[in-house]
């Protein structure tokens, strides 16, 4: 009996989510950019909404000042949890009213990676994304995505588009520190110019 008490007790609750406004008078929050204890409607002018989903100390929807940064949100949200690495997802980046943020996590398989950035496949590269990825285009994350390529090839991927002004043909790609024929072979179906 005291079991289920003590279970009954300790089970996860839902806690409100306090609405919130900007007002030139009241103070504001340095971590969300919102003025405490103060209504806010959805669509309020000078601010963003956005969620944060995955290895974050508090998950869920955080208010932020417009032209707010993803490093922003990720700190509104409590941090990223020890360990996690979130340099992959820019965050220098600003975010948009309305945009899940991932950190730590992938999209489900079959979806593409939400936000602005879409493309981000599994960690270590292996999940192909739905097309072909242009490499004089693509992301860091996106080449990631492609098999057989880690952030450290598509970091020299990058690195080598930016030196040489771009690639002109797909087998260029074999002037790629690191990729070997077989390694050709396995990306020239997937990547385009």
């Amino acid at each position: 009996m005291a079991a289920a008490v003590w279970a009954w007790r300790a089970r996860p609750s839902a806690e409100p989510v306090q609405p919130v406004a900007a007002s030139s008078e009241a103070p504001v929050s340095a971590t969300t950019g919102a003025v405490p204890g103060a209504p806010m409607s959805a669509g309020s002018p000078g601010q963003v909404v956005v969620a944060l989903a995955g290895k974050v100390r508090r998950p869920g929807l955080v208010r932020l000042p417009a032209g707010a940064r993803v490093a922003d949100a990720i700190e509104a949200a409590g941090g990223a949890l020890p360990g996690v690495d979130v340099a992959l997802l820019n965050p220098a980046r600003k975010v948009t009213d309305g945009e899940l943020i991932l950190v730590g996590v992938t999209a489900p398989p079959g979806q593409a990676a939400p936000g602005p950035a879409a493309g981000g496949g599994a960690p270590g590269g292996s999940a192909a994304p739905a097309g072909p990825v242009n490499l004089n285009t693509a992301t860091l994350a996106q080449l990631d995505a492609l098999p057989g390529v880690g952030p450290v090839l598509a970091q020299r991927i990058l690195d080598h588009r930016d030196r040489n002004g771009g690639f002109r043909s797909v087998s260029d790609l074999r002037q790629v520190d690191g990729i070997g024929d077989a390694r050709y072979e396995q990306l020239k179906e997937l990547v385009t110019v």
